[in-house]
C-alpha cells in the first residue's frame, strides 16, 4: 500500500471523524471523495469498515441516549433493502445511484428547511432506512436520509441513534458485499489501517459536542446533508 495514499486518506479520516463525532454524520461526505480519488478500488468496502468502527466509538460514549424504537425502524428497513443494494450495484453504475439519492435527499432538505415539518414517524423512519439500505450499500451514502428524519432530536439522542443505525447497517452491508463477492482484502486492510485516524478525530470532536445543540445543531445537520447530496450529484455527473 502506497504511503501517500495511507497518509492522505488518514488525514481525511481525522477530519471526517471530527465532523461525525460532533454532528452524528459526515464521515462519508468528507472522507469518501478523498479515498475514492486516491484509489477507486477501495470503495465502498474501506468506507464501510470505517462506518462500522466510528459508530462504535459514539455508542461507547453516548449509548444511554439511543432512541431504540427509531433506531429499530431505521435499521430494520435498511437490513431489508440491503440485498437490493448489492443487486443494484451489480447492474447499475454507482454514479447513477448516487445521483438519484443525492437529488432526493437534497429535495427533502429543501422542503424541511422551507416549510415541511418532518418528524420521525414510523413511516418516515422506514422510508429513510429503506433508501439508506440501497444507497449505503451501493454508493456509501446511508447517512443523509436518516439524518433528515431525525433532525429535530437533541444532540446526544441524534448522534447516538444515528450511531446505532450506522453500526448495524455497516455490518449488514459489509456482509452482503462479502456474500456477493464484491468485498476485497485490499479494502478491508486499508479500512483497518485508518482506524487510528478515527480515534484521533473522535477525541477532537468530544469537546465540540457541547457547543452545537438545538437549532444550531439542526441547521448544521441539514447543511451537511445538503452538501453531501451536492457532492454526490457532482461526482456522479462529472
Amino acid at each position: 500500500m502506497d504511503l501517500h495514499i495511507l497518509l492522505l486518506g488518514g488525514l481525511a479520516v481525522v477530519v471526517a471523524a471530527m465532523v461525525q463525532g460532533t454532528l452524528g454524520l459526515g464521515l462519508s461526505l468528507v472522507a469518501a471523495p478523498v479515498v475514492a480519488l486516491l484509489d477507486p478500488t477501495l470503495m465502498p468496502g474501506a468506507m464501510l469498515v470505517l462506518g462500522m468502527v466510528m459508530p462504535s466509538m459514539t455508542l461507547a460514549h453516548e449509548w444511554r441516549h439511543v432512541a431504540w424504537r427509531q433506531a429499530g425502524w431505521l435499521t430494520g428497513a435498511r437490513v431489508a433493502t440491503t440485498p437490493l443494494g448489492v443487486l443494484v450495484l451489480a447492474w447499475v453504475p454507482a454514479r447513477a445511484i448516487g445521483a438519484v439519492v443525492g437529488v432526493v435527499v437534497l429535495g427533502a432538505v429543501a422542503l424541511t428547511a422551507w416549510r415541511l415539518k418532518l418528524r420521525p414517524s414510523r413511516r418516515g423512519l422506514i422510508v429513510a432506512g429503506a433508501v439508506a439500505g440501497v444507497s449505503g450499500t451501493a454508493a456509501s451514502i446511508g447517512g443523509p436520509p436518516a439524518a433528515v428524519v431525525l433532525q429535530h432530536e437533541q444532540g446526544p439522542r441524534l448522534r447516538a441513534t444515528l450511531a446505532a443505525f450506522f453500526f448495524v447497517g455497516s455490518i449488514v452491508s459489509l456482509s452482503a458485499l462479502a456474500v456477493g463477492g464484491q468485498l476485497t482484502h485490499h479494502q478491508l486492510l486499508y479500512g483497518a489501517s485508518l482506524i487510528p485516524g478515527l480515534a484521533i478525530g473522535f477525541a477532537l470532536a468530544v469537546p465540540l459536542q457541547r457547543r452545537l445543540h438545538g437549532p444550531r445543531l439542526r441547521q448544521a445537520v441539514l447543511l451537511l446533508a445538503a452538501l453531501s447530496s451536492i457532492v454526490v450529484i457532482i461526482r456522479s455527473i462529472a
